[in-house]
């Protein structure tokens, strides 16, 4: 990869990163959610993208993208953490980066240059699909509330005597 160059940065500074990247999500009206997850919680969510940011960009397969960030936008959910925010908290992350980016590295040649647009080119992919699969995540996590939502009902049904057991199957089926 020609960026190999500025991953390497990120990767060297992702601790530094992934602190001032928590402050942005707290101090953010569009973040708010956040506040009430522990500052230690976001920054080791971040770090993980920053410190193996090649091996996401080069090696991590859709499969691998889609699980992490189906599980996290599952965890966010049972957090609290509505999806808009979320949303935007992912693309928070990959804006911090590029301004981080643009502070500290200048292309000096028309190689480091392409470098520099291929590594534009796969972030976008590698936060694009992000999003993607966060939002089914989220999707995913709001059917899991409702069928346990339906089941404690039909539990409750039973226990209090209002339904049986047949009677509720009865019921879902008309």
């Amino acid at each position: 990869m020609l960026g190999t160059r500025l991953v390497r940065l990120i990767e060297k500074h992702s601790e530094s990163l992934s602190r001032g990247l928590s402050e942005e999500l707290r101090k953010s009206d569009r973040t708010s959610d956040y506040r009430k997850i522990p500052i230690d919680e976001t920054q080791t969510a971040a770090g993980e993208v920053y410190r193996h940011l090649a091996e996401w960009l080069l090696q991590k397969t859709e499969t691998d993208i889609a699980e992490r960030f189906r599980y996290i936008a599952a965890q966010r959910a049972g957090e609290g953490v509505r999806l808009h925010q979320f949303v935007w908290a992912l693309m928070l992350t990959r804006d911090y980066l590029w301004q981080f980016l643009r502070r500290e590295a200048v292309a000096d040649n028309i190689l480091e240059l392409h470098g520099e647009l291929e590594l534009h080119r796969l972030l976008n992919q590698f936060f694009d699909r992000a999003v993607y699969y966060a939002i089914l995540g989220y999707e995913e996590a709001a059917k899991q509330g409702a069928k346990g939502n339906l089941q404690r009902a039909q539990e409750l049904a039973i226990s209090i005597g209002l339904m049986s057991a047949p009677e509720i199957s009865k019921f879902l089926e008309d």
